[in-house]
Protein backbone atom coordinates (compact mmCIF):
# COMPACT_ATOMS: atom_id res chain seq x y z
CA UNK A 1 0.00 0.00 0.00
CA UNK A 2 2.55 2.30 0.75
CA UNK A 3 4.69 2.08 -2.62
CA UNK A 4 0.92 2.75 -4.09
CA UNK A 5 0.61 6.05 -2.38
CA UNK A 6 4.85 7.32 -3.17
CA UNK A 7 3.58 6.44 -7.07
CA UNK A 8 0.39 8.41 -6.36
CA UNK A 9 3.03 11.36 -4.91
CA UNK A 10 5.29 10.82 -7.93
CA UNK A 11 2.33 10.99 -10.19
CA UNK A 12 0.76 14.22 -8.71
CA UNK A 13 4.54 15.79 -8.21
CA UNK A 14 4.83 15.50 -11.51
CA UNK A 15 1.77 16.83 -13.33
CA UNK A 16 1.82 19.69 -10.91
CA UNK A 17 5.32 20.38 -11.86
CA UNK A 18 4.27 19.68 -15.73
CA UNK A 19 1.58 22.39 -15.07
CA UNK A 20 3.56 24.83 -13.71
CA UNK A 21 6.29 24.73 -16.65
CA UNK A 22 3.44 25.45 -18.75
CA UNK A 23 2.01 27.97 -16.82
CA UNK A 24 5.63 30.06 -16.51
CA UNK A 25 5.41 30.43 -20.16
CA UNK A 26 5.99 33.52 -22.45
CA UNK A 27 2.08 33.69 -22.70
CA UNK A 28 0.43 36.46 -20.52
CA UNK A 29 -3.11 35.50 -18.76
CA UNK A 30 -5.44 37.60 -17.80
CA UNK A 31 -5.37 38.79 -13.76
CA UNK A 32 -7.50 36.06 -11.63
CA UNK A 33 -9.03 37.56 -8.52
CA UNK A 34 -7.47 35.12 -6.11
CA UNK A 35 -10.24 33.51 -3.09
CA UNK A 36 -9.76 34.49 0.47
CA UNK A 37 -11.56 34.42 3.73
CA UNK A 38 -14.61 35.94 3.47
CA UNK A 39 -14.55 36.02 -0.62
CA UNK A 40 -17.77 35.08 -2.38
CA UNK A 41 -17.83 32.51 -5.30
CA UNK A 42 -16.97 33.85 -8.75
CA UNK A 43 -18.98 34.62 -11.18
CA UNK A 44 -18.27 31.32 -12.98
CA UNK A 45 -20.64 29.66 -10.87
CA UNK A 46 -23.84 31.14 -12.31
CA UNK A 47 -22.42 32.78 -15.55
CA UNK A 48 -19.60 30.43 -16.81
CA UNK A 49 -15.80 30.45 -16.82
CA UNK A 50 -13.97 32.70 -19.44
CA UNK A 51 -13.46 29.99 -22.36
CA UNK A 52 -10.57 28.08 -22.48
CA UNK A 53 -10.05 27.28 -26.51
CA UNK A 54 -7.57 23.88 -25.80
CA UNK A 55 -6.79 21.17 -23.72
CA UNK A 56 -3.76 22.96 -22.29
CA UNK A 57 -6.40 24.76 -19.97
CA UNK A 58 -8.10 21.99 -18.70
CA UNK A 59 -4.46 20.36 -17.67
CA UNK A 60 -4.06 24.03 -16.43
CA UNK A 61 -7.50 24.09 -14.56
CA UNK A 62 -6.63 20.20 -13.15
CA UNK A 63 -2.94 21.19 -11.77
CA UNK A 64 -4.70 24.26 -10.05
CA UNK A 65 -7.46 21.90 -8.30
CA UNK A 66 -4.55 19.06 -7.19
CA UNK A 67 -2.85 21.65 -5.66
CA UNK A 68 -5.45 21.61 -3.09
CA UNK A 69 -5.43 18.32 -2.03
CA UNK A 70 -2.67 18.43 0.77
CA UNK A 71 -4.36 21.35 1.99
CA UNK A 72 -7.47 21.10 4.32
CA UNK A 73 -9.56 23.48 7.03
CA UNK A 74 -6.90 22.48 9.44
CA UNK A 75 -5.82 25.93 8.96
CA UNK A 76 -8.26 28.47 7.32
CA UNK A 77 -11.19 26.76 6.39
CA UNK A 78 -13.17 29.98 5.14
CA UNK A 79 -10.07 30.17 2.18
CA UNK A 80 -9.81 26.43 1.76
CA UNK A 81 -13.15 25.65 0.73
CA UNK A 82 -13.73 28.67 -1.14
CA UNK A 83 -10.82 27.85 -3.01
CA UNK A 84 -11.86 24.45 -3.58
CA UNK A 85 -15.10 25.52 -4.64
CA UNK A 86 -13.44 28.00 -7.30
CA UNK A 87 -10.92 25.70 -8.54
CA UNK A 88 -14.47 23.33 -9.40
CA UNK A 89 -16.12 25.86 -10.86
CA UNK A 90 -13.15 26.59 -13.08
CA UNK A 91 -12.54 23.13 -14.36
CA UNK A 92 -16.43 22.73 -14.89
CA UNK A 93 -15.52 25.62 -17.58
CA UNK A 94 -12.78 24.28 -18.87
CA UNK A 95 -13.48 20.99 -19.63
CA UNK A 96 -17.42 22.05 -20.97
CA UNK A 97 -15.64 24.42 -23.35
CA UNK A 98 -12.65 22.24 -24.28
CA UNK A 99 -12.63 20.87 -28.03
CA UNK A 100 -12.97 17.73 -27.25
CA UNK A 101 -16.53 18.86 -26.12
CA UNK A 102 -18.13 18.37 -22.74
CA UNK A 103 -19.03 14.98 -23.86
CA UNK A 104 -15.64 13.99 -23.28
CA UNK A 105 -15.75 14.82 -19.25
CA UNK A 106 -19.28 13.55 -18.60
CA UNK A 107 -18.79 12.21 -14.98
CA UNK A 108 -16.87 15.45 -13.86
CA UNK A 109 -19.02 17.62 -15.46
CA UNK A 110 -21.81 15.88 -13.82
CA UNK A 111 -20.52 15.62 -10.20
CA UNK A 112 -19.66 19.00 -10.14
CA UNK A 113 -23.48 19.76 -11.73
CA UNK A 114 -24.74 17.69 -8.35
CA UNK A 115 -22.38 19.77 -6.15
CA UNK A 116 -23.80 22.88 -7.84
CA UNK A 117 -27.26 21.72 -7.71
CA UNK A 118 -26.65 21.09 -3.40
CA UNK A 119 -25.32 24.37 -2.88
CA UNK A 120 -28.07 26.29 -4.71
CA UNK A 121 -26.00 28.73 -5.53
CA UNK A 122 -24.46 30.11 -1.95
CA UNK A 123 -21.19 29.96 -1.96
CA UNK A 124 -20.89 31.66 1.63
CA UNK A 125 -18.56 29.95 4.07
CA UNK A 126 -21.16 28.79 6.15
CA UNK A 127 -22.77 27.00 3.05
CA UNK A 128 -19.61 25.91 1.66
CA UNK A 129 -18.64 24.84 5.12
CA UNK A 130 -22.45 22.42 5.59
CA UNK A 131 -21.11 20.24 2.47
CA UNK A 132 -17.92 20.57 2.78
CA UNK A 133 -18.00 16.89 2.83
CA UNK A 134 -19.39 17.05 -0.46
CA UNK A 135 -16.98 19.75 -1.51
CA UNK A 136 -14.19 18.13 -0.97
CA UNK A 137 -15.52 14.62 -1.92
CA UNK A 138 -16.49 16.05 -5.70
CA UNK A 139 -12.67 17.58 -5.71
CA UNK A 140 -11.33 14.25 -4.72
CA UNK A 141 -13.68 12.00 -7.25
CA UNK A 142 -12.58 14.48 -10.06
CA UNK A 143 -8.80 13.80 -8.97
CA UNK A 144 -9.11 10.00 -9.80
CA UNK A 145 -11.23 10.03 -12.71
CA UNK A 146 -8.64 12.70 -13.90
CA UNK A 147 -6.24 10.13 -12.75
CA UNK A 148 -7.83 7.48 -15.07
CA UNK A 149 -7.28 10.02 -18.14
CA UNK A 150 -3.98 11.50 -18.20
CA UNK A 151 -3.58 12.70 -21.97
CA UNK A 152 -6.42 15.17 -20.49
CA UNK A 153 -3.77 16.80 -17.89
CA UNK A 154 -0.01 16.16 -19.32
Amino acid sequence: MTSTSSVRRVALLAAALAALAVSCGTTPEPDRPAAGPGTAATASASTGSPAPSSGEKVRDAFATLQATLNDSCATDCAYFLGRVHKELQELDGAMKADPKGPGHFPEPIQKIAELNKTLAGDSSYENLKKHEKLLVGTRDFINTWMQGHPDDYR
